[in-house]
């Protein structure tokens, strides 16, 4: 099977990050969001939206 370095590496840099946090997906993105805020950008949140209730058909 044909394989893209690209990607490879890709996946390489992206399974590194993971293990500095053990895998855990909660400490990745409390660590992504610490960057973002450091970008000296405007970081917005927008309050969820409500569940919608879905009418099904008897």
């Amino acid at each position: 099977m044909w394989k893209d370095s690209i990607v490879e590496e890709i996946r390489q840099h992206r399974d590194a990050y993971a293990k500095r946090f053990n895998y855990d997906l909660h400490a990745i993105c409390e660590d992504m969001r610490r960057k973002q805020g450091q970008k000296g950008r405007r970081v917005v949140s927008f309050k969820p939206k409500p569940a919608q209730r879905i009418q099904r058909a008897v």
